[in-house]
């Protein structure tokens, strides 16, 4: 891993104002903020009518190329896709593929290994898809069917009151399909079984055809071999048919292309990979009705005039017209995916790789001010990584693997909250200060959230082997590794299992190292090829882009000379967030290289690490790191209270002391450095006066002595230059009280005040983590994935 790197795709943004004037989207004109499927989720659970119709009294579906500046635009582009998408169709459904192009791989064939994050992120989903109960997840398909319904439904978005409930069953299934092909976990397979099983039940009782959430139904056929799920799908796409095909009669083919100004989610590549199994032309056609042309129409004539869209309405329908392009062989299908592509990562896309804002895509480099707490919707990140998957197997470009594997690490694998079975997120917050707990919906509840992003994001963490690993066909066949994941891999056409073992990567060795081995599959012996990807930040001049073997200029998502020095910091693809409640700027002074400002904390520093607490009652005090200094409540994992409550301890001649047992500390002269605001200590004032956080080393040094209270594991901090003053929290113990250094003739009380217990810090340096140095204040670096509920900033306005 060749160190640090900056993207100048190091990301800068702004936001401007949202321009809705064209209406090619699921959008309530004049009432912009209700277009995003959290408000329009919002509308459905609240009881007061008068405002519910206030709010929707100006939604209309109208087509855009009505009216508007740039209707004439809008209706160009529109014609020529319908032209081509519509009118001309002559699929046979024999279209191959050109033999260079790369096969996935099944998911059946991959294993993860335990020694990596994406094994402990896919084991976390896989106890989160078996906790979920069989009968709360079928509960409304039965109650629309009139089938008995036992138990009660779940809540959030699956709640009775809520017009979105429903949608999470379909990303279920596609999970847990994916998760059996994954692991062969049996628990999974019956409850998958389970629902199948209902699911029929339940059309059968309506008798039509209709069910909800079809599309998610394919992979239990694909994956998980379910013939049922097969016919339950075909019987629901006719059902569509039927009622499509009568609303164009009764009304028009226009009247039907605005329904789809809703989130329609992936309907035409459902439909799409349907007619891949059956070959059915009814099913293409049926495909083909869910492009949507005021937006395909775009791509189709190299428009980048997507600002102002809902974004996740839109992605899954340029992965249904690559789909469309692998089944149909349409290079239009193939160039407006490319050209998307192009122009969400020139233009759209954040350092983590996700894109929108507020759910929304703002104007084309201009989106450095749209950094808030609602910058990033994390489904977007889900359905850019199917876009970029089909790329890298048309076209074999490292810049679409590189991208793949930045998005998955800094835009999914970050979205969980540790290994908390069905915690996740919405959005992934990224302005200066954020944390994930404290964006519109925070960290989600297993049983009562059930938002989109729970939906995509089982499914994300159920398939973290499915582009690790792609093949390639023909005489010689040939494998590619684009994905550095500790795995395994049974190679069928190659004839060998191969063995991808990881070492975990660290901030103190700039090395990655894999380590490759092969196993002989019975049968003769094949010759094949292995192809493995050299990431563009291994080039030790930093990023770099080629198309055509011809060099590119990295693009910078805003171009507007005032934001050049906003800047984001990766090391290899990790995305480095600084833990900071606010503070983003860095002035470095005059350097030459980034290694004078950025070093590698090494792992020796973790034992240096210690927590302070007290006894009340039958709860435990910290101290802790606030505004001030205070003794506060012992902090849950991951709060960001753990941080703030632990401290490293520096000798008096600044070398760093390690800490195993009190005894070894005992009589010795130590600093106490904050965790999370490294270069800062531990400061005394006078007597009587609160300790504070500052970098004055003369008044920050303390002797560590036998605890006053005569007991064996406690300590008390005695003041070096002031003698017989000690650190002091309360004798009363209360919480919130300040840390003082008090003189006074110690009595009981004193002694119980002056003492506490030292012990291990209650967080530790990442493995990644980097210090990160400025003129005006320092910053502890770590990967953005690793953070939980403490603050961060990911962006950093970075002077000399």
């Amino acid at each position: 891993m060749r160190g640090i790197v900056f993207s100048n795709v190091l990301i800068y943004f702004l936001l401007c104002n949202l321009a809705f004037a064209k209406e090619c989207v699921n959008l309530f004109p004049n009432k912009t903020e209700l277009a995003s499927s959290s408000m329009r989720a919002k509308l459905s659970s609240i009881n007061d009518e008068a405002w519910t119709k206030e709010m929707l009294s100006s939604y209309q579906l109208r087509s855009p190329a009505n009216e508007g500046p740039e209707a004439s635009k809008f209706q160009a582009a529109e014609e020529k896709f319908d032209n081509k998408m519509l009118r001309n169709t002559n699929a046979t459904g024999d279209f191959k593929l050109p033999g260079d192009f790369l096969k996935e791989v099944s998911l059946h064939d991959v294993r993860l290994l335990p020694n990596s994050m994406h094994w402990r992120a896919q084991q976390t989903n896989l106890e989160y898809l078996v906790m979920l109960d069989v009968d709360r997840l079928v509960w409304s398909f039965r109650k629309t069917a009139g089938l008995p319904t036992p138990g009660t439904p779940y809540g959030g978005w699956e709640d009775q009151k809520m017009e979105l409930r429903g949608h999470f069953l379909g990303h279920y299934l596609s999970a847990t399909a994916m998760a059996w092909a994954s692991t062969r976990n049996e628990t999974v397979k019956q409850k998958m079984d389970a629902v199948m099983s209902v699911l029929s039940e339940c059309q059968k009782k309506i008798g039509t055809g209709y069910l909800s959430a079809f599309p998610r139904l394919l992979d239990q056929y694909t994956l998980a071999n379910n013939g049922q799920a097969l016919n339950i799908t075909i019987w629901m796409a006719d059902y569509f048919n039927t009622r499509v095909q009568n609303l164009i009669a009764r009304s028009s083919l226009e009247r039907h292309y605005q329904t789809l100004n809703d989130e329609s989610g992936g309907m035409n590549d459902a439909l799409y990979k349907l007619y891949g199994i059956t070959k059915d032309p009814k099913h293409l056609k049926l495909a083909e009705l869910f492009d949507k042309p005021c937006f395909l129409g775009l791509l189709a004539v190299k428009e980048d005039n997507i600002a102002g869209l809902h974004a996740n309405t839109h992605i899954p329908l340029v992965c249904g017209v690559q789909n469309r392009y692998e089944l149909t062989g349409d290079e239009q299908s193939m160039a407006m995916g490319t050209f998307f592509m192009d122009i969400i990562n020139s233009s759209h896309s954040y350092a983590t790789g996700g894109t929108s804002h507020q759910e929304f895509w703002t104007d084309p480099k201009r989106i450095a001010t749209a950094l808030s707490a609602e910058t990033e919707e994390s489904c977007t990140t889900y359905n850019m990584l199917k876009v970029s998957r089909y790329l890298f197997k048309w076209t074999k470009q490292v810049t679409y693997a590189d991208y793949y594997e930045r998005a998955l690490t800094n835009g999914v694998l970050g979205i969980q909250r540790g290994t908390e079975p069905g915690v996740m997120i919405y959005m992934l917050p990224l302005s200066p200060g954020s944390s994930k707990a404290k964006s519109y919906h925070g960290w989600g509840d297993a049983f009562d959230s059930f938002w989109c992003c729970y939906g995509t994001g089982i499914e994300s963490f159920a398939k973290l082997g499915d582009s690790i690993y792609f093949e390639q066909e023909g005489k010689g066949p040939g494998v590619y590794i684009i994905q550095y994941i500790s795995s395994t891999f049974d190679w069928k056409a190659g004839q060998i299992v191969i063995h991808q073992n990881v070492d975990p990567v660290v901030s103190w060795d700039q090395n990655l190292r894999m380590a490759l081995t092969f196993t002989s599959n019975k049968g003769p012996g094949v010759s094949s090829v292995l192809n493995l990807r050299i990431p563009f930040w291994a080039n030790p001049n930093g990023g770099k882009a080629t198309l055509n073997k011809d060099n590119l200029q990295i693009p910078s998502p805003d171009d507007r000379p005032q934001y050049a020095s906003l800047q984001a910091i990766f090391y290899g693809p990790y995305l480095l967030a600084g833990y900071s409640q606010h503070d983003h700027e860095i002035k470095t002074g005059p350097v030459k290289s980034l290694s004078e400002w950025i070093t590698p904390i090494p792992a020796s520093y973790n034992a240096g690490l210690v927590t302070f607490s007290q006894k009340s009652g039958n709860s435990s005090l910290v101290l802790m790191k606030n505004q001030s200094v205070t003794i506060e409540p012992w902090p849950a994992a991951g709060t960001g209270g753990d941080a703030n409550a632990t401290f490293r301890l520096i000798g008096n001649d600044q070398r760093p002391i390690n800490f195993t047992t009190v005894k070894n500390v005992i009589s010795k002269q130590v600093m106490f450095e904050p965790f999370d605001f490294p270069g800062k200590l531990l400061m005394q004032q006078g007597n009587n006066d609160s300790l504070v956080i500052a970098n004055n080393p003369g008044n920050s040094v303390f002797q560590v002595n036998a605890g006053l209270d005569g007991k064996p594991d406690t300590v008390s901090l005695e003041s070096v230059s002031r003698k017989g003053c000690f650190v002091f929290s309360d004798v009363n113990l209360k919480a919130g009280a300040a840390l003082k250094l008090n003189c006074q003739q110690p009595d009981d009380g004193f002694k119980q005040a002056a003492s506490f217990v030292m012990q291990k810090g209650i967080s530790q340096y990442h493995p990644i983590s980097f210090l990160a140095k400025g003129s005006n204040r320092n910053y502890l670096l770590a990967p953005l994935l690793s953070f939980r509920d403490e603050s961060y900033s990911v962006y950093f306005n970075i002077t000399n």
